[in-house]
């Protein structure tokens, strides 16, 4: 078997939020949803796949002074340059393919100057659309295909610890068939209905305040971003220790999400001290699942971080999200004394596998489990990303998943009749209809149900590849 691509095609659908959602230095309002449609010669057969995600500023290079517009070209160019050196990579595997192109990216990259995370955001893209192809054209789900290792999955030739062990040994023998919906309350959130000015209230029929939120989707962990200032978080965070005990009890548990805002371990280290002073923070503590990526990437996995200490007691679990760019960052910050890393389809999918892998052989040569991987979002949005997102969340047995697309954008209102139609038909475990016929993710309990996500070749239940990608404006001819 031969694997190469052969015909590309990328659309866009400029989408609008029902709110804005501030997550560090941006705040969202609208963003353009790139879906790309793949054909491979399979060496058997033709196959196609799709893959998609949203173009987000501010969030592959946090550089604050960088218009918005440039930054969304500069995805595109990379997208575009991994499907160019796509054409000319041959494989036997669905792995090989990618790792031929992530290190042909992984080079240029360093002549280059780009991000990590940039670069192989398109790496990821192709990535993903040729594991749905594979899949559907063996029609083998997701979950089957690692436990066979039908996707030739080589883990020691990226973690060489690993050498010699395959991803079953390792991933749990069954996916999930649910995950609790962390749900992000970002900085600009309110969290009670009567904090909403008027002007900013949304009357669509979705709740808007975390407070309604909660009594509407019975949710139970949420994901807090924090600014890094304490005039504005120690208030907040008051505030939300205290909603969460009336709204939420005991089973309320929560991620803090640094957003790289501190950038020395000193800073940080005080700002938290200052926290665990608080009448409050005893109870929060006992909530706490852990905090994501509170250092600058420029400095988080540098020797300024090294012998982080415990504390006396009050260190939390640190894990790191945008420091996780190539496939050393997770065991360059395990020796610096972080507890792990997160996932998230856009920093890759097998670079995720891998990752999961090396955390859980650790942590059963230990007396206990020491480290974890987190389940993190990029406000996935149906009808690609967030099914394929969380199709590898539940092989991974990530129980706990950021979820914010659902919140932010008013459910697949923006897409296509023929993308809600199919949805309708093979997802109605995942997405519900409201009274209007809104088509929304269906969370009860706080967690969403993945029994037909598990059941399809990488999450979607249809096929996109058949008919034109769902109500999108043509961006670029198709190629090849």
């Amino acid at each position: 078997m031969s694997i190469r691509l052969v015909r590309d095609e990328m659309r866009v659908l400029q989408q609008r939020t029902r709110m804005p959602f501030r997550y560090g230095i941006a705040t969202m309002t609208e963003f353009p949803l790139l879906f790309l449609n793949l054909t491979f010669d399979l060496g058997r057969g033709i196959g196609s796949g799709v893959s998609s995600d949203l173009l987000p500023p501010k969030w592959f290079t946090k550089v604050a002074e960088r218009d918005p517009v440039e930054e969304i070209d500069e995805m595109v160019g990379v997208i575009e340059r991994a499907i160019q050196m796509a054409y000319d990579v041959s494989a036997d595997s669905p792995f090989e393919f990618w790792e031929q192109l992530y290190r042909r990216q992984e080079a240029e990259r360093e002549s280059s100057g780009l991000a990590p995370l940039l670069v192989h955001f398109g790496t990821s893209l192709v990535e993903r659309a040729l594991i749905d192809a594979f899949a559907r054209f063996h029609a083998i789900p997701f979950h089957r295909m690692l436990a066979s290792n039908g996707l030739g999955i080589q883990l020691g030739r990226l973690h060489g610890e690993l050498e010699g062990m395959l991803p079953s040994e390792l991933l749990p023998s069954r996916p999930l068939e649910r995950v609790y919906v962390r749900h992000t309350i970002g900085l600009g959130d309110p969290l009670e209905a009567g904090m909403i000015p008027p002007a900013e209230r949304v009357d669509d029929g979705l709740p808007q305040a975390l407070a309604d939120c909660i009594r509407a989707y019975g949710l139970k962990h949420f994901k807090v971003k924090i600014s890094g200032e304490l005039a504005v978080d120690l208030p907040r965070l008051e505030a939300l220790s205290g909603l969460l005990d009336d709204g939420v009890g005991e089973e309320g548990r929560f991620s803090l999400d640094g957003n790289e805002q501190f950038l020395s371990w000193g800073s940080f280290y005080e700002y938290w001290m200052a926290l665990c002073v608080e009448p409050w923070f005893e109870r929060f503590w006992s909530r706490l699942l852990f905090v994501e990526q509170p250092l600058h990437r420029q400095v988080a996995l540098t020797e300024a971080v090294d012998g982080m200490g415990d504390w006396g007691g009050f260190r939390p679990e640190l894990v790191i999200d945008e420091s996780d760019g190539d496939m050393e960052a997770l065991p360059r910050a395990l020796a610096l004394g972080y507890q792990g890393t997160s996932h998230k389809n856009c920093k890759g999918v097998f670079k995720g596998i891998a990752n999961r892998c090396l955390i859980e052989k650790r942590n059963r040569t230990g007396d206990r489990p020491r480290y974890r991987m987190s389940g993190e979002d990029l406000c996935n949005q149906g009808p690609v990303s967030l099914l394929q997102d969380l199709a590898v969340m539940s092989s991974l047995g990530i129980e706990s998943v950021e979820r914010n697309g659902h919140h932010y954008c008013r459910g697949m209102a923006a897409h296509h009749r023929d993308a809600q139609r199919d949805v309708k038909r093979h997802h109605l475990d995942l997405y519900t209809l409201d009274p209007s016929g809104l088509l929304t993710l269906r969370i009860e309990g706080g967690q969403v149900r993945l029994q037909s996500v598990n059941d399809s070749p990488f999450g979607v239940g249809f096929a996109l590849d058949t008919k034109p990608i769902p109500s999108v404006s043509s961006w670029r001819a198709s190629r090849g």
